[in-house]
């Protein structure tokens, strides 16, 4: 008796864009470029917003055709710490004299 394979689909497999960019990105800028058009009611306001659209989708298009999670992954890294002080292990705690000299 062989193993089973089961083939793993494209369609199910695939990352959540919205025209051609992240979905999240590219939504929360359209609302933000509507909410400044009808909000301001001026033709200056609807060329800067539409502008702005265009621009930001292209933006986003480029970051999801390099990789398309690439939003989390700057996410986490903006979470990481600027600075990690040198210890042999994470649970030991500096000193007053430490914690100043690494600052």
């Amino acid at each position: 008796m062989s193993i089973r394979t089961v083939p793993i689909r494209r369609a199910g497999n695939r990352d959540n864009l919205v025209l051609g960019g992240d979905r999240e990105l590219v939504m929360f800028t359209g609302l933000l470029a509507g909410a400044l058009v009808f909000s301001a009611q001026e033709l200056k306001a609807g060329m800067f917003g539409a502008a702005m659209w265009i621009c930001s989708l292209q933006v986003f298009r480029l970051m999801a055709k390099a990789d398309p999670k690439m939003r989390h992954v700057y996410m986490r890294q903006r979470r990481y710490r600027k600075y990690y002080a040198p210890r042999s292990t994470p649970f030991r705690l500096n000193g007053p004299a430490e914690e100043r000299q690494y600052r």
